[in-house]
Parts: structure tokens; sequence; C-alpha cells
């Protein structure tokens, strides 16, 4: 019988760290939080759960989460896939203009995008309630952000891309020799595409509706802007409301909750991934054809002109609202004259806060970006360069933490590192630090990853067979490689880290208050007008950070 040989050179050294690592911080809290959730003073119980489902307002709010999610889902798919198919397949004009604003709302971090639309559906002082009133003279105001259908439009708007980029890529990667033998059978155009193309496409586009649905059921900031004042709770503010009141019985009451919602998105993703694996038959399969151009006639530019008015709508338009807020002294007096001004700007950039909080959110997103970055590589190597046993368990265990809604990976957090258990992180920049890190690292995984596989084994072979040393090797063959690929996933995860707010409202302290928090402290609590400001900031930051992303790593990382 064999033995177990346990190694210490630097490479076994640094994997294992980077898997303890997430083992500590990603599996372990997680874990944590689902056990109790299922204990009560000591004891194996479902009190938790009776208690909690047993209250009317809970219930409602699951029942809440899944009519928002599913009404986004449904809707995200409808409109995804036509516009997909015109940037991907016809001979719409203006296409690469066109797709670049459409997925605008993919950069938008949703709950700045959820502030721009209160400024312009309010039901009273919205801009654009304004405009129909004073054209048609009406005193009812036609829009309303505060209702269940301004959640949902809201929703779609910046969550649909992930439906869109899913149905794109499948796009680009379908047979098109199917289509051709189609047409070549004298199948018209629309007959292609309800025979053919769609049903090709069916396993994408249930891939990004599931995708969507989960991302709706985790959010938090869209629905506490939009859907407080209407009264409309979810699982997510619910969650936040149990973990206020701060009491044991609340705190564990919110873990069953969390568990719930944990358990719904694990279903959902576990679904998508059992149903794409069984019909992934639509991909080209390594041929380099291009599919081939549908013409569009006479409606080449009529629809252009609607593609145009949509990329207003979801683009253009609530970045409009931001920039011109920022600008106005009252949102109630009329728009123009003397009612600009620079005051608000002034004002937000002299306050200490303002400077304050971005600084907390540039330090935890660098650091976050940073660790993620080079733990990511380290996992990616292990189960790209390596034969070891269970080398894909720290790869699925990083998809598991970043598939798990941000507020369960926050509460498993709260109690795993507050003090219990010998590590004291509640109230730290840390605990800001670990949330983030184990939610993105999933993105510095999967950038590594693809790009470790393109590497031939022979230039580290070549190398260690010179007589260098594991290390040297990593730091001067591997890291150089794949240095464009390590820089787009460090700006990947620095982004959603720097504007980061489901995490963070349960995880900050008077001393760490990021950004996220302190925007949305402004517009529920004190200013819009500052609100705004502060969005055009960190929506500027962002779309910045962008673009750097993509010039570093020469647009093979991107939107």
């Amino acid at each position: 019988m064999g033995r177990l040989t346990l190694r210490f050179d630097a490479k076994s050294l640094a994997i294992a760290g980077a898997v303890a690592l997430l083992l500590l911080f990603g599996a372990f809290p997680i874990i944590l939080l689902v056990v109790k959730s299922f204990t009560a003073e000591g004891r194996v119980t479902l009190e938790n759960f009776i208690r909690v489902y047993g209250n009317e307002a809970n219930m409602r709010s699951v029942l809440d989460t899944c009519k928002v999610a599913g009404l986004t889902m449904i809707v995200s798919v409808l409109i995804s896939f036509p516009l997909a198919w015109l940037v991907g397949r016809s001979d719409l004009p203006l296409k690469g203009l066109f797709r670049t604003l459409i997925v605008t709302p993919y950069m938008i971090p949703p709950f700045v995008g959820a502030i721009a639309w209160t400024y312009l559906a309010n039901p009273r002082i919205g801009y654009l309630n304004r405009i129909f009133q004073s054209l048609f003279g009406t005193e009812q105001a036609p829009f309303n952000i505060y209702s269940m259908g301004g959640l949902v439009w809201v929703f779609v708007l910046f969550y649909f891309p992930f439906s869109f980029l899913a149905v794109s890529r499948a796009l680009e990667k379908m047979d098109p020799s199917l289509e051709e033998a189609a047409r070549i059978s004298g199948a018209g155009t629309w007959r292609v595409l309800r025979d053919v193309t769609i049903p090709l496409m069916t396993p994408a586009l249930v891939a990004g509706a599931l995708l969507v649905f989960v991302a709706v059921a985790s959010a938090f900031g869209v629905p506490a802007i939009i859907g407080g004042p209407a009264q409309l709770h979810v699982v997510t503010t619910q969650i936040i409301n149990y973990v206020y009141i701060g009491t044991p019985e609340a705190l564990r009451e919110s873990t069953a909750l969390a568990t719930v919602l944990l358990a719904m998105a694990m279903t959902v993703l576990w679904f998508s991934n059992w149903y794409v694996s069984r019909r992934e038959y639509f991909t080209v399969g390594g041929k380099s054809t291009r599919p081939s151009t549908v013409e569009l006639g006479k409606w080449r530019w009529p629809l252009a002109i609607l593609f145009g008015a949509v990329c207003f709508v979801f683009a253009v338009l609530p970045i409009g609202a931001l920039v011109m807020t920022s600008f106005i002294k009252s949102m109630g007096q009329p728009i123009g004259g003397s009612n600009w001004s620079l005051d608000t700007w002034k004002t937000v950039l002299e306050d200490r806060e303002t400077w304050k909080t971005l600084k907390v959110s540039l330090i935890t997103a660098v650091s976050t970006a940073t660790v993620a970055t080079l733990v990511g590589l380290l996992i990616a190597y292990l189960k790209v360069k390596t034969r070891i046993r269970f080398r894909a368990v720290p790869d699925f265990l990083a998809t598991f933490t970043n598939a798990t809604p941000g507020i369960v990976v926050a509460l498993g957090l709260i109690i795993a590192f507050s003090g219990g258990y010998g590590l004291n992180l509640y109230g730290t920049i840390w605990i800001l630090i670990v949330a983030y890190f184990v939610h993105h690292l999933s993105f510095a995984v999967r950038t590594s990853g693809a790009a470790l596989e393109q590497m031939h084994p022979s230039l580290e072979e070549a190398a260690l067979s010179s007589g260098a040393g594991w290390l040297r090797v990593f730091k001067d063959i591997t890291i150089p490689l794949v240095a464009p690929s390590l820089i787009g996933g460090w700006f990947l995860v620095f982004m959603p880290s720097f504007y980061e707010l489901t995490m963070s409202v349960l995880l900050f302290s008077t001393r760490t208050r990021p950004s996220g928090v302190f925007l949305y402290d402004l517009q529920s609590y004190a200013d819009p007008q500052s609100a705004a400001v502060l969005s055009v900031l960190i929506l500027t930051l962002v779309l910045v950070g962008n673009g750097l992303m993509k010039w570093a790593t020469r647009g093979r990382v991107g939107i």
C-alpha cells in the first residue's frame, strides 16, 4: 500500500496557500451559515425556518423575489435574442457602435442605474413625467418608477446584457452550415430563423435567462432604491432588515432566509449547467467558418433607427439624467436658467467624506484585485498545469462562491469572523477585502486559466531542464506570457469591488464606509443632487477602467 508523500517545494507551498485562503474565507463561512440556519440554542431544528416562513411578510418577499426575477428573465430573453441577431447576423448599419451602446448598461453599477431612473420617472418630479405633462397638458404622471413595473424595468435594463452576451457568443460559435443548408433547400430568412437558428440557440437562451434570474434574485441595491419607497420587499432587503435588528434570534432567522436564497441560486445554476451540457450541439467544433450575413433590404434603416432608439433609452438616457441632475440646484424647479449650477459639484468635491469613502473603495478594490489575481493564477495553474487528484475542486469552489449571492457571502463572513471562531475581522477594512476577494475570485481564475491553456508546456520545461527552479520559471516565464490576461482579470475584479454595495452594506463600519454605501445613503436619506455627482464620478471611473482594460489586453478582455 503506497504512502502519501508530502512535498514542501515552492510550487506546492504556493498552491496550498492559495487553496487554504479559498477554503478558509470562501467555503468555511458559507458552510457555517447553512449549519447555523438549522440550529437554535445548540440543537438541530427547523425552528428558524418555521418562524421565518410563518411570517407573511417574509413569504411575500420570497414570492416577490421570484416574480421580479421571473419577469425580468422573460423580458430580457425576448429583447436580447433579436438584438443579438441583428448585430451578429444581419447587415444592420453601425453594428459596432450599436453593440458597444447596448452592452454599456453591463458596465454601469445597477444601483447607479436605479438612481438615474428615479430622476427620470419619479412620479412627482421625474424628467420624463414633466416633459410628458408639459407636452400633453396633463396633471397625471404617466410613469411611476416606484412600482413593480418600475422595478422590473430597471432590472431589465441593467441585467439583460447577461442574456445578450450569452446569445451573442453562441451565435459566433454556431455552425453556419446548418443555416446555409436550410437556405439552399429554399427556406426564407424567417423560416431559417424560426426552424434552425432559434432551436440551436435554445441552450444559450436558457443559460442566459437563468443567469439573469439568479443575478436579479441576489441583488440588493436596485430593490432597495426602487422597491423600498414602493413597499416592495425582496429576500435580500428582508435579510438586511433582520441583520440590522441585531439580536441573536434575528441573526439566526436571517440565516434561514439566506439559506433558501442560496438553495434557489444553486438549483437554478445547476439546472442551467445540466441543460446546456446535454444540449450543447450548436458549436462549430474548431472550424474557422463565418456565417453569411442576412440582408435586411428595405428594413435595414428602419431597424437601425429602432435599434438606435433602444440604445438611447438603455444607455444614453440614464447617463444623461445623472449628468444633468448633478448640475441643477433643485429637481423640483424648471430645468435651465438660474437652476443650473456647479454648487453641488463644489460641495461634494470639498466634502472630506467623499474622498474618505473613495479612498476606502480604492484601497479595498486594489488590494482585492491584486490578491485575487495572484491566487486566481495559482488555482488556475493547479487545474491546468498539474495532474494532482482533485485539482479541479478549488476551481469549482471559486465558481461556487462567485455564484453564491453576495448577501449570503457577507452574512457567512459576519458569523465566521466576528470573534467566535478565533478571528475577528468584523468592522475592519479586512472583512471588505475578504468579501470582495471571495465573491469575485472566479473572474481572475477564468482569465488566468484561459491563458494558461494556450501556453505551450515546452517553454516551462526548457527552463526547468536548464536548472531554473519552479519559482524562477513562474516569475520569469509563466507570468510574463499570461500578463495580458492577468491585467484583464485584475480589472474584472477591481471594477465590481470598487462600487460594490450588496455585501458592503452589511460589512462596513463608520471608519470603513466605501463609496457604494455612501452613495446609497446620499440617495436614500440625504441629498439626491449630491448622489448624482458621486454617481457620475463612480461611473466615470468604471468606464475609464473598462477602457484601460481593453487597451492593456489589446481588446481580448472587456465588453
